[in-house]
C-alpha cells in the first residue's frame, strides 16, 4: 500500500508542477474593484476550523485538479478546478454572497482564484493560506501529503 500511495503522490506532484507551469486561464478575465478591501484575502487553517466547528456558513471550494480532489480532500469541499473556473462560474451564483474559502495544494492557485473570483463580484471569497498541506500538519495529521 505504501509503495502504491507513494506512486499516487508522485503522479499528483507530477500535474501539479505541469500545471502550475501552464498559463493561468483567469488571468485576463479579472475584474478588479469588486470586492470588500476590508475582507482579507487569506486565511488561516486554524481560523476556518473554529469557523467549521461553530457550523457558521461557509463553503470550502477546492480549486485543485480531479486527480489531486481524489488524493486528498477536506470534508465537504466542492470541487470546482482552476482551469474550469471562468466557464463554471455560474455554478457559484448561489454562493455569491456567502463566506467562500478556496484552497488547493499550498496556497498559491487558491489566492489566484480568490482574487479573481472578488473581480467577478464575490464578495466574501478568500484563500486558505497553505492549502491543504497546511491543514494537514496543523488540523489533521490524518490526511495525506503530496
Amino acid at each position: 500500500m505504501r509503495l502504491s500511495l507513494t506512486f499516487a503522490a508522485g503522479q499528483i506532484q507530477s500535474a501539479a508542477d505541469v500545471y502550475n507551469d501552464a498559463p493561468n486561464p483567469l488571468s485576463e478575465r479579472a475584474r478588479p474593484g469588486m470586492s470588500d478591501q476590508n475582507f482579507p484575502l487569506e486565511i488561516d487553517c486554524r481560523n476556518v476550523k473554529t469557523k467549521l466547528d461553530a457550523g457558521e456558513p461557509l463553503v470550502l471550494l477546492d480549486c485543485r485538479e480531479r486527480n489531486e480532489y481524489d488524493f486528498v480532500r477536506l470534508d465537504s469541499a466542492r470541487l470546482v478546478p482552476m482551469s474550469e473556473l471562468a466557464e463554471r462560474v455560474g455554478e457559484l451564483d448561489s454562493i455569491r454572497d456567502v463566506e467562500i474559502v478556496v484552497y488547493c495544494h499550498h496556497g498559491v492557485r487558491s489566492r489566484q482564484v480568490a482574487n479573481w473570483l472578488r473581480g467577478q463580484g464575490f464578495t466574501q471569497v478568500q484563500s486558505l493560506a497553505g492549502g491543504i498541506d497546511r491543514w494537514a500538519l496543523e488540523i489533521d495529521a490524518t490526511l495525506p501529503r503530496y
